[in-house]
């Protein structure tokens, strides 16, 4: 087994197509063919089935999944490892962050990183506060920056920032004036929320629960992905939904109302870093914490 073939493997396992799968490893589609098949004539297994023009992953290839990503990841690691003894920083950084952290916080920050360290490649994925944990446990990113807590994680977590919720409110909606809020009222509203797994979320359950609510209480039109999908939404005038105060500009700019938290305690959070304590930290990922710590 090698590390190509397991790429290739992960590659093809992912899109579910080989000729696809060898455009973007600029390979042809018989050296990719050739590759499955060496991998699975070495080791006895199928990992592939043919269905129709496309592929299916077997089970014994949806189990393999997961152990080629880890095997991948460290490969990358040790890459990383070697790239950090050399004297410059340098290499390349793999960093996941949740939404409200890759939209209004993280890019100045990273455009200073990139200012001092040009050697530096950057890559940024962009996810929830549940993915991005999950990427520094699995090894496919450096480092994760998440809004909120991390419960029962085995992961390094160290406070960066912090942030808090606001009330969001179309300027038509019947309680755009009104200046406080009571449980009734929030019963009483038509909801937009984010979607589990997200850090907003979790802080608004919080925020509900020290209102003497839960989620399921309120009248909830749609569960979205994104700040700017709730936005979208809110600005139609019918629901209303509560996002980070660093979405306030946006929100404005849209013509919405903004109303901060005054009728109960504040929706605070901290937003977070995430490494893994069980591998190398790199002088590039230093650095982006340093320049963090510093801002």
């Amino acid at each position: 087994m090698t590390l190509d073939q397991i790429r290739i493997f992960l590659c093809v396992a992912e899109l579910r197509h080989v000729t696809r799968a060898a455009a973007q490893l600029n390979m042809t589609q018989s050296a990719v063919s050739s590759a499955i098949a060496a991998l699975e004539r070495q080791h006895g297994v199928r990992l592939f089935d043919r269905v129709g023009r496309g592929i299916a992953l077997t089970q014994e290839g949806e189990t393999f999944v997961p152990t080629a990503r880890a095997l991948l990841a460290q490969a990358e690691t040790a890459a990383l490892v070697l790239a950090d003894l050399s004297v410059e920083t340098r290499g390349s950084l793999r960093l996941f962050a949740s939404q409200t952290v890759a939209s209004y916080w993280l890019p100045p920050r990273l455009m200073r990183f990139h200012e001092m360290h040009p050697e530096v490649t950057l890559s940024l994925a962009v996810g929830n506060t549940a993915q991005a944990a999950a990427a520094v446990q699995e090894g496919t990113a450096d480092l994760g920056f998440i809004e909120g807590d991390l419960p029962d994680s085995p992961l390094r977590r160290q406070v960066v920032a912090r942030d808090e919720l606001v009330l969001v409110l179309s300027r038509q909606h019947p309680a755009a004036r009104q200046k406080a809020f009571t449980a009734q009222d929030y019963r009483r509203f038509t909801w937009l929320l984010r979607e589990e797994g997200s850090g907003t979320r979790s802080v608004f359950e919080a925020h509900l629960a020290a209102m003497g609510l839960r989620a399921a209480e309120l009248s909830v039109a749609l569960d979205l992905p994104s700040n700017e999908a709730v936005l979208a939404g809110v600005g139609t005038g019918g629901a209303v939904a509560m996002l980070s105060h660093r979405a306030v500009p946006a929100a404005r700019a849209r013509g919405l109302a903004i109303r901060r938290v005054t009728w109960a305690q504040r929706p605070a959070r901290p937003f977070a870093v995430l490494s893994h304590p069980e591998r190398h930290r790199t002088r590039a990922a230093e650095a982006l914490l340093e320049g963090i710590r510093a801002g």
